[in-house]
């Protein structure tokens, strides 16, 4: 087995506030400086949330009020190989006017 010398980054956390929200695509925060290994989004919001990995093109996740969506996208890697989610990946949220804020999480190997 190969030695392993990575050590986990952080990203910035990222957020924005649920007042903000009109029923478009928002961007949460600045695209992903590093290739990502796990990110969180924390709804922390008093409305439902649907998030986009493309810049506010494609649905792809729903995220309920008060609750989170984790993604750990190499938990199950095998050695020589490592899936993670592109750099300069733009996060993007919508939903109706609200109270709290959504939060962005994010870790990288470096």
């Amino acid at each position: 087995m190969p030695q392993i010398k990575l050590r986990l980054g952080f990203e910035e956390l990222r957020s924005i506030d649920s007042a903000t929200f009109a029923g478009a695509y928002l961007d949460l925060g600045t695209p992903f400086e590093n290739p990502l290994r796990a990110f969180k989004i924390t709804n922390n919001s008093n409305v439902d949330i649907t998030v986009s990995f493309d810049g506010g093109t494609t649905d792809h996740e729903f995220i309920p009020a008060g609750s989170f969506f984790l993604f750990d996208i190499t938990s199950n890697r095998v050695w020589d190989a490592a899936l993670e989610i592109a750099a300069q990946t733009q996060v993007s949220v919508k939903g109706s006017a609200g109270t709290g804020l959504v939060y962005l999480s994010a870790y990288y190997a470096r």
